[in-house]
């Protein structure tokens, strides 16, 4: 038994862990440091206190793992000092680490509470509590990304088919067409105490206000932008609406992002729908093939109209200018008529006819040649010479 080193078990049967091993006539319920449950224990007599034997047999155990660790006298006096201070200062640093220290891991946050109430929050490492029920802790992941998924079900993790969920996807847009919209949000708790006191089931909640802020809007939107172009900017509206209600709930989560998984037509009508789409980008082509012919055959017009209010603008200049030196032309012979009249008129007269016959064939005849022998002048050659 492990109590086989005991000193003389007595026949009353209390040679067990807290007995004395001494038959006395005292009281037989005695406590476990030789007392009675009337509290005199440690009295005078023969009841004398069993904390020397308890260590003995403490020391006894030990010495059976630890060969060399006793000393060899008996009682408390005889315990190896050096011993019994490891002993106690493994015991102390094991009722510390336990009951008055927590370890905060790196993506977590300690929340401390103090008879139930917040108290404070912890950064991670180790750090120091009053041991439990005075303070309790926890320590959620504030780093960890969660995603809740709107709209579609995954068939477990043997599986990777997805289900979708008609009751969460199909939504109302605001010209009154049906769209189906699954998405996936992100989240992470940016406030630990919030998160644990103000919130009941996070992922539960951020899927409510999720499907309702995406509700809200879709149903302020038209379906054909929310299908092509403007999927960036109902994910950005989406996340503020639900932060802006999460930070209303005092949650302490933090939005992270919206993420537009698929957004088609209900399926019952989808080939139709794909027809409407077909036809709106053929419109659309023909619109943008009209705006190209307009872009480029509107400019070359304005070109066009341009030169010719250059050309107009032009010919009035020259018009006006040449009307101009007419006129100063005319005041400069009118003037040198003026000094001598019969010289000016003459040399006008040769300038007009210099001008008249300058294209025409001429033929010059001596009028002081009288009747006499006519002087041959072979014109047949001079026409010929101005020909060419």
């Amino acid at each position: 038994m492990p109590w086989s080193n005991q000193t003389g078990g007595g026949s009353n049967g209390n040679g067990g862990p807290w007995g004395s091993g001494k038959k006395n006539d005292g009281p037989k319920n005695q406590g476990p440091w030789g007392g009675g449950p009337n509290g005199s224990g440690g009295g005078g007599g023969d009841n004398t206190p069993d904390l020397e034997d308890l260590i003995r047999r403490s020391q006894d155990r030990l010495k059976q793992v630890l060969p060399g660790g006793g000393g060899g006298g008996s009682g408390l006096g005889g315990a190896n000092p050096v011993f019994i201070g490891f002993a106690a200062l493994a015991i102390l640093g094991f009722v510390l680490y336990n009951f008055f220290t927590f370890r905060v891991e790196p993506e977590q946050q300690g929340v401390v509470l103090r008879f139930g109430e917040m108290h404070r929050t912890t950064q991670p490492g180790l750090n120091f509590r009053l041991p439990y029920p005075l303070e309790t802790v926890y320590t959620p992941s504030v780093t960890r990304v969660n995603r809740v998924d709107v709209g579609m079900r995954d068939n477990g993790p043997r599986s990777t088919a997805i289900r979708d969920v008609p009751e969460e996807s199909l939504m109302l847009t605001g010209d009154e067409n049906i769209v189906d919209v699954d998405f996936a949000v992100f989240w992470v708790i940016n406030n630990a105490s919030d998160y644990l006191f103000n919130v009941k089931d996070a992922d539960e909640t951020v899927k409510a206000v999720a499907e309702s802020a995406m509700r809200e809007v879709v149903g302020s939107s038209d379906i054909q932008p929310i299908l092509t172009q403007a999927r960036q900017i109902t994910e950005t509206a989406v996340q503020e609406v639900m932060q802006s209600t999460m930070d209303s709930y005092e949650s302490g989560i933090l939005i992270t992002q919206v993420q537009l998984l698929k957004v088609d037509p209900p399926s019952q009508v989808i080939d139709a729908f794909r027809d409407v789409q077909a036809a709106r980008a053929d419109a659309e082509r023909s619109q943008n093939e009209a705006q190209a012919y307009l872009n480029g055959i509107l400019p070359r017009a304005r070109g066009e109209a341009a030169r010719i209010f250059e050309n107009a603008a032009a010919y009035r200049e020259q018009t006006i200018a040449e009307a101009e030196g007419q006129a100063d032309r005319f005041v400069s012979i009118y003037e040198q008529y003026a000094i001598a009249p019969e010289v000016t008129r003459k040399r006008m007269f040769l300038e007009t006819m210099e001008k008249v016959f300058a294209g025409t064939n001429k033929v010059i005849l001596e009028s002081e040649a009288g009747s006499g022998v006519v002087p041959y002048l072979p014109l047949n050659e001079l026409n010929k010479r101005t020909t060419q």
